[in-house]
């Protein structure tokens, strides 16, 4: 099936990203690869920069300059040397700020690591409140995490958005409607004209709704109609799981499939379909090709959750 999604960089051809998860453990963050994957420093515009895995396991952003580096999320390994090592290949600068887009193990795993080593970690007041109990993803039906550790959270926080005047840029990293989680931020980079969008948006899978963290699918549709909304034609957008980067038709796509969900879902509950209804009746099977190969996070996972949503 073809695509609209561009991927405007060479990167390991992998048919689909999994997220590592595992039982409790005293790091805070869930069992951890015994090695951490590599990643590598992908220039998406300006000094602006991607640090992906081969198996795109939560992207991350970079903007690059004198002032030191401005880091968007944190991966999922506690260990935070693959993210040096991958920013050593494009500067000498070391990492002074690193803003958190939401809760995920999978984009805070680094954290702790970074914040001992003089980083300040940026991010929303509800990501930070979240990590004061231990976390909980929706993936296989519920996975739980330790507590961060204290020195993994946020030191500044903000309710709506903080702009970070480094390298050049005013750097905006402002709060979403509640889409993946309640505390997901958007991170927009406007003189390389470059968004990080963070789980928000991703360009490999269904979307994730962590309803037990505030997410809402229609928040996520308003969400990625914001992030249309602010692109323009050279606009890139940084996905928080995918392969490379894409654009505003990267960004179209996503949204034609969120709303043909919606919609499919709400005819059928208007029609008075039970949740085992909308199962049987398959509503996204002429897309299950294109977004439904994550075993891990399928239709079955996502429209439990669209019918509850639209059903009450």
């Amino acid at each position: 099936m073809s695509t609209r999604i561009t991927v405007l960089c060479s990167l390991v051809a992998v048919a689909a990203a999994t997220l590592l998860v595992g039982a409790r453990t005293s790091t805070g963050i869930g069992a951890q690869p015994a090695t951490p994957p590599p990643l590598e420093a992908i220039h998406v515009a300006g000094d602006v920069y991607t640090l992906q895995t081969p198996t795109a396991q939560g992207n991350l952003g970079a903007l690059i300059g004198p002032d030191g580096v401005l880091l968007v999320d944190a991966q999922f390994s506690a260990e935070s040397q693959p993210i040096l090592d991958a920013l050593a290949a494009v500067t000498d600068e070391s990492v002074r700020f690193l803003i958190n887009t939401h809760i995920h193990p999978d984009h805070i795993g680094a954290n702790a690591e970074l914040a001992n080593q003089g980083v300040l970690i940026f991010a929303h007041d509800l990501v930070r409140e979240q990590m004061l109990d231990p976390i909980r993803i929706p993936r296989r039906g519920g996975v739980f995490f330790d507590q961060p550790p204290p020195e993994a959270r946020p030191v500044i926080t903000y309710d709506k958005e903080v702009t970070f005047h480094v390298n050049g840029e005013a750097v905006r990293s402002f709060l979403v409607p509640p889409s993946h989680t309640g505390g997901d931020s958007f991170v927009y980079f406007p003189s390389a004209d470059v968004l990080a969008a963070g789980d928000v948006f991703r360009t490999n899978m269904y979307p994730i709704v962590d309803v037990h963290n505030g997410g809402t699918f229609g928040g996520l549709i308003e969400a990625t109609a914001l992030a249309i909304e602010m692109s323009g034609p050279d606009t890139k957008i940084i996905p928080g799981h995918g392969f490379g980067f894409t654009d505003r038709d990267g960004l179209d796509e996503v949204y034609g499939m969120l709303v043909d969900i919606r919609d499919r879902v709400q005819t059928l509950i208007d029609d008075g379909a039970s949740l085992d209804d909308v199962l049987e009746a398959r509503p996204t099977a002429h897309l299950d090709e294109r977004w439904g190969s994550v075993p891990s996070w399928t239709a079955a996972d996502l429209l439990p959750i669209v019918y509850a949503e639209y059903s009450n």
